[in-house]
């Protein structure tokens, strides 16, 4: 058995429990071989840097699988067929890392290591976005 992380990026239509669904429908692909889906995260509704089928947005999740390669084959053959997903990515990595992801919904909300203080400005920075504040 082998390690892999796999992004889905769906239409950005679908409902919540529709991508719940999706999710637990591709997770089933992996459990019914005797892999297994070892994390999954929900990263949400996403603007594109550019359009995609049409699509300016699209909900992202990832999931970090442990199967065997002809698993992964059935599974990306039925992410082609199934028209709710707009692209996907699966890769091979060594080992599964347990913490959450940058850009998980977990991670969005800023700590005291994402907060930078300076003389003129106070700057927080929140994982992919600067925002700055005035002192008035």
């Amino acid at each position: 058995m082998a390690f892999y992380e796999s992004v889905v990026i769906a239409r950005p239509e679908l409902t919540e429990t529709q991508i719940d669904n999706l999710i637990n429908d591709l997770s089933e692909i992996i459990t019914k071989d005797g892999g297994k889906v070892v994390k999954k995260e929900q990263w949400g509704l996403r603007s594109f840097a550019y359009k995609i089928n049409k699509n300016k947005k699209g909900h992202y999740f990832m999931l970090n699988l442990d199967s065997a390669p002809t698993i992964i084959f059935e599974y990306e053959r039925q992410m082609r067929i199934n028209e709710d997903i707009i692209r996907f990515l699966t890769i091979k990595i060594d080992k599964i890392d347990e913490t959450p992801s940058i850009l998980s919904n977990e991670n969005s909300k800023p700590t005291e290591e994402n907060k930078i203080k300076t003389k003129e400005n106070d700057i927080y920075q929140n994982n992919d976005n600067i925002v700055e504040k005035n002192n008035e």
